[in-house]
């Protein structure tokens, strides 16, 4: 008899454990890409376990995903996407995965940075130089090879600005929760010591860039992904390529930026992760401007470089455009 009652002691301890939240499985949760994919390890710790679709280095706006992206997709309970049609192959994805989870849009509350006049015009031409370049007709064009990467009249790299950044982390923290109520708390307490470090960082960086005069505060980046940081820390940012690096620079577009550069003496250009350095070197010797170090835009740094989470890629852009403007 004693014998029995303590089987069925153990027997309920051992179930009792089962489902315990301590010992559930991480919730699985998919990250378009590798800036989002941080954010929510940050947040998420060992609660959920993180695949992300554009990883280190990668290029957002040309990614291209595969069946192991819909099986990863398929199997998760959350996605995790910016929005703001950045992830133009997004539906596409959804629809083949078959995924039936939550879907947290990160930058639900941003205020959207409208593109300026030049931008859409920029914007606009290269999409027509590439169109000429492939050789297609428009229909044909729309109906077969069209990735969905056009961003309309809208900047989509919203995170390039630590306030936006805290918008993100509370629609992840508040989405990982409605998805996983067992692990709420411990979402919140995380959200808000994340927010608490961007908070300062964004106190220091104001400080650094207060202390360069605004008439230096001039960056030629290659693709115009940092319209959203120009505007929360008092930098203008030429580039000749728009907002996605999917389209060309035309020669033209080149050719009035390396006259702009000679007439405001611009002395720093940048190059991104994701780009092709080919054109900002070209840019650099036709002015003798210096190619300043790598700034990253739509991804992070492997875990051995520079950047390899979303505070450290704010840290490195930052110092590498302060070291610039100081010595410009």
């Amino acid at each position: 008899m004693v014998t029995r009652s303590l089987s069925l002691a153990l027997a309920l301890a051992a179930s009792t454990l089962a489902f315990s939240p301590a010992m559930a499985e991480p919730l699985k949760v998919v990250a378009s890409f590798s800036i989002l994919g941080d954010m929510v390890k940050q947040i998420g710790g060992d609660d959920v376990a993180v695949t992300t679709l554009v990883g280190p280095d990668g290029d957002a706006h040309v990614f291209e995903p595969t069946p192991k992206d819909a099986k990863a997709l398929g199997e998760a309970k959350v996605l995790v996407e910016n929005g703001l049609h950045f992830e133009g192959w997004m539906p596409r994805l959804v629809k083949a995965s078959g995924f039936s989870g939550e879907t947290i849009t990160a930058s639900t509350g941003v205020k959207p940075r409208d593109l300026t006049p030049e931008e859409l015009a920029l914007e606009e031409a290269e999409e027509a130089h590439d169109h000429k370049a492939d050789g297609h007709a428009e229909a044909d064009h729309d109906h077969d090879h069209d990735h969905g990467h056009g961003h309309g009249a809208v900047d989509p790299h919203a995170w390039q600005s630590l306030p936006n950044g805290e918008i993100y982390v509370r629609n992840i923290a508040d989405g990982l929760a409605k998805a996983d109520p067992a692990h709420a708390k411990e979402y919140k307490e995380r959200g808000d010591a994340y927010i608490g470090e961007m908070k300062a960082l964004d106190t220091k960086i104001r400080a650094e860039i207060d202390q360069v005069p605004e008439k230096q505060r001039l960056i030629v980046t290659s693709h115009d992904a940092f319209g959203y940081f120009g505007q929360a820390y008092g930098i203008r940012f030429i580039a000749p390529q728009g907002v996605s690096t999917e389209s060309e620079a035309s020669a033209r577009d080149v050719a009035e930026i390396i006259d702009q550069i000679r007439k405001q003496n611009i002395r720093a250009v940048f190059v991104e992760n994701i780009s092709d350095p080919r054109l900002i070197d070209q840019i650099s010797r036709e002015t003798d401007a210096k190619v300043g170090g790598a700034l990253f835009s739509d991804a992070l740094s492997p875990a051995g470089g520079p950047a390899p989470t979303y505070l450290d890629m704010f840290r490195n852009n930052a110092d590498e455009i302060v070291k610039a403007l100081k010595t410009s």
